[in-house]
């Protein structure tokens, strides 16, 4: 991980300005939510089969992707994703999400204004109807309690292992080092990422957490095929999805710029890299 940082900030230092702001306009985005419906989603819900949205979890209430519960008696451990039909390898996706209102009865402590991005997962419809979580890295989405610190942009890992400083990390999560976000104001959360080669999790304008090598290992997820979890196997590209674990939670913006042209030109790689991370000052 190291080496590629360096290679691309030595690329990001001689690359001049062949890559330019129109290369990241609006235009290059993918705009995974529309506003307007869930058209180019799956969603899989725990005992529940691929695409059967019980209670109406996952619906588009005022040009917001919103996570809901008001047509629930209870949570029962209905842990719930909806996925973006299409793959993908590199990337930066970027979201604002809020929390609001109350938990619905029976979620789980920790899961209190806790949502999250799932990167490099496995297929929707390779889950099997009773699995919770799909194999993937979540890039955990929290509010704050009102008293204590609760960093957002943690790392926890159903079904997989990553690399941090040269090392196997087979910790379930991991702390980022981000503030807290109390309250119902909408947080802006971003994620990178080149493969296998390295993963940023971003709150705000600030990188608070980094890793490599995701692979396939560890537990925290039940009910899987094992012919899917295969211990060891390099994650470089997968689904990516978005949680509902008890507590509402509302997504405005959901969108990718997709990074897989470059990855064999380390120069313009970089250089788009430098432009995005440029654009998130410049708002």
């Amino acid at each position: 991980m190291k080496n590629f940082l360096t290679t691309l900030l030595l690329f990001s230092a001689i690359s001049g300005y062949a890559q330019t702001e129109k290369d990241i306009a609006p235009g290059k985005w993918v705009k995974m939510f529309n506003g307007k419906d869930l058209k180019g989603w799956d969603v899989k819900i725990k005992g529940h089969d691929l695409n059967d949205n019980v209670g109406n979890t996952f619906r588009v209430v005022n040009g917001e992707l919103t996570v809901s519960y008001d047509q629930y008696k209870e949570f029962d451990e209905q842990y719930g994703h909806i996925f973006y039909k299409k793959p993908f390898s590199a990337y930066l996706i970027v979201v604002d999400y809020h929390f609001s209102g109350d938990q619905v009865k029976g979620g789980p402590g920790w899961a209190y204004r806790n949502s999250g991005i799932m990167l490099h997962g496995q297929p929707a419809n390779t889950m099997g109807k009773d699995q919770d979580f799909p194999i993937s890295l979540e890039q955990q989405l929290l509010g704050g309690n009102g008293k204590d610190p609760r960093t957002t942009g943690n790392l926890c890992t159903p079904g997989t292992n990553v690399v941090m400083n040269k090392k196997l990390i087979t910790d379930h999560c991991i702390s980022s080092t981000s503030k807290t976000y109390a309250g119902d104001q909408w947080v802006h959360a971003e994620a990178l990422v080149i493969g296998d080669s390295i993963l940023k999790h971003i709150a705000g304008t600030d990188t608070v957490i980094v890793y490599s090598k995701p692979q396939i290992g560890g537990g925290s997820v039940s009910n899987y095929d094992p012919k899917v979890k295969i211990d060891g196997k390099p994650l470089t590209e997968g689904s990516i999805s978005l949680q509902s674990e008890s507590h509402p939670v509302a997504f405005r913006k959901v969108e990718l710029f997709d990074l897989s042209p470059y990855v064999h030109d380390p120069k313009k790689l970089a250089r788009v890299i430098e432009l995005l991370q440029k654009r998130k000052f410049n708002k």
